[in-house]
Order: C-alpha cells, then sequence, then structure tokens
C-alpha cells in the first residue's frame, strides 16, 4: 500500500491540445515523491491504435519518465473501438493498478469514453428498426439533412455532435426517437463510479487555444503525418470503422489520394479540430466537482 492514505483514481481531463498529458506526468512525479506511485491509463479513442501517433499527440515512450502506461497501443487500425468495449477494459485496468496499491490517472479528451469510466454510465436503448430506417434516410437524403433535422429537435444534442459524422448523427436521431439523450447515459446529476475518485480538468483562453491547436496541426504535417498514414494504409486504416474519423488522419489519407492538396488537408484538419475543442469544453463544462486548472500545473491539485 502506497503512503499518504488509500489509492485514488483520478481522471484529468480537458479539450485537445490544453496539455492533459502533461499534466498527467508531472501528477504522477509528484505523488512518486510522496511515496505514492501511479500509473497512467489513455482515454483518448484514437490513441488506443498501433501506429497512430503523431496526429493523435501521442506521449512517445521514451517521454513517459518511466510511469507505466496503460490502454495505448492495444488496437489496431482496421479493428473498432467502442465505448462498449472500453467501459469494462478501462476499469479492469484501473481495478488492477488500485490493488496494486497505485494510484490510477486516467487521462484523455474522449468525452464518453472519460464518462464511461468515471460515472455510473449506463448505455442508451437500441432500436433496430428504427435504425435501419435513419441509415436508409442517411442514403438517400445525405448527413446535412439529418443534422438539421437533429437541430430542430434536439439542439442540445446536434451541440455535441459531429454533424459530419453519420453514423453520430443517425445514432443521436435514434436516441431522440427512443426519448434518451445523445448525450449517452450520463444523468443530469452524475454518480462516480468509485468514491474515490479526484477530477482535474485543464482549461485555456478561447484565443490562446485556437492559435496553439492550428500551430500543432502544421507540426502533425511537418512532423511526417501524412508518411505515417500511408505507412497505415497496410494495416487497414482506410477501411477501419474508427480509427479513419480521427481528425487529420481522414485529410491526410484524402491528400495522398490526391483528393485534397496539403493546404487544403491542414486547413480542413484545423477547422475540425477547431470545432471538436468546442464541443469538448462543453462536455466536461456538465461534470460536477472539478478541480478547474487554467495553467497545468500539478502542484496546484490538492493530493491529500
Amino acid at each position: 500500500m502506497t503512503s499518504g492514505g488509500s489509492p485514488k483514481l483520478w481522471a484529468v481531463v480537458g479539450a485537445t491540445g490544453t496539455g492533459k498529458s502533461g499534466l498527467s506526468l508531472d501528477l504522477a512525479e509528484r505523488l512518486d515523491r510522496m511515496g505514492r506511485s501511479a500509473e497512467i491509463v489513455n482515454a483518448d479513442a484514437m490513441q488506443v491504435y498501433r501506429g497512430m501517433d503523431i496526429g493523435t499527440a501521442k506521449v512517445p515512450v521514451d517521454e513517459r519518465r518511466g510511469v507505466p502506461h496503460h490502454l495505448f497501443d492495444v488496437r489496431e487500425p482496421a479493428e473498432e473501438a467502442t465505448v462498449a468495449w472500453y467501459q469494462p477494459t478501462a476499469r479492469d485496468t484501473i481495478e488492477r493498478i488500485l490493488a496494486r496499491g497505485a494510484d490510477a490517472i486516467l487521462v484523455g479528451g474522449s468525452g464518453l469514453y472519460v464518462s464511461s469510466a468515471v460515472f455510473d454510465f449506463r448505455f442508451p436503448p437500441r432500436d433496430h428498426a428504427v435504425r435501419a430506417r435513419l441509415d436508409a434516410e442517411l442514403e438517400s437524403e445525405g448527413v446535412d439533412r439529418l443534422f438539421a433535422r437533429l437541430q430542430c429537435l434536439d439542439p442540445d444534442a446536434a451541440a455535441v455532435v459531429d454533424g459530419r459524422n453519420g453514423r453520430r448523427v443517425v445514432r443521436a436521431l435514434e436516441l431522440q426517437e427512443l426519448g434518451a439523450t445523445a448525450h449517452g447515459a450520463l444523468p443530469d446529476t452524475p454518480v462516480l463510479w468509485r468514491d474515490d475518485t479526484r477530477i482535474v480538468g485543464v482549461r485555456a483562453e478561447r484565443r490562446v487555444l485556437v492559435e496553439r491547436l492550428d500551430r500543432r496541426v502544421e507540426r502533425m504535417w511537418a512532423e511526417g503525418l501524412v508518411a505515417e498514414v500511408e505507412g497505415l494504409i497496410a494495416h487497414g486504416i482506410a477501411d477501419g470503422p474508427t480509427a479513419m474519423r480521427a481528425i487529420g488522419y481522414a485529410q491526410a489519407l484524402a491528400q495522398v489520394r490526391g483528393q485534397l492538396t496539403e493546404a487544403d488537408a491542414i486547413a480542413e484538419t484545423q477547422r475540425l479540430t477547431r470545432r471538436y475543442a468546442r464541443r469538448q469544453v462543453s462536455w466536461f463544462r456538465r461534470y460536477p466537482d472539478v478541480h478547474w486548472l487554467d495553467e497545468p500545473a500539478a502542484d496546484a491539485i490538492d493530493v491529500c
């Protein structure tokens, strides 16, 4: 057992580009200085994929400061990764870490993944007949028409759903018809899965974050994202039901195929990244009892 009380589950959340990964490592080192070991668990839906490193801003192995990392590089790009798969996998990983007497630090910006692991998250209902009808409408009418319908029927859902992602829009409309919510099964007052959970949120002023995200996308191309995507084609990324939806990868693949110029691929990735960050901010703002940090400094966290 580590000193300083029973081991805890930490969740480090926030929009992309706010410094969550660095903060999680700093927190692990701070806990270590106090005699409490810690291990990091991934809650980023795309960092679970092997070989998807540059475009997901994955911390390289040699920069992980000796802190054990879990649920990184555990799926092939051709495989599907879902919340239904992630929740039991993450919770089993967390329980094993805590059983070793270490703190578990869950870090990532994929709202459904974080919520499924941290809160009493029940999966929303499904109706295969409704889904089949909506899939047919998506095919005949296009995603823009269906997203416009969602905006009229459930503006709150439309605010957090990617309007270009036909699969997500159809699922949101299915839930709306079934009287459920596209926010997942997270209640208005979420109940923690474990009482020994501390949630730390990292945020940045919008203007600063936008500039940071735009520059990061440019670095992704400069550091070889297109070559990374070319190497992943043989591993099935072009056909992967989940991996191919990663922002930046679809655009880089379109560049490889001659469908986008480099400048257009970068510009589209920047636009989608900014929009994704806005949805993340809205999602995590709903979490109760978050210790928000404007600057990601581990020393500002009460670890007692």
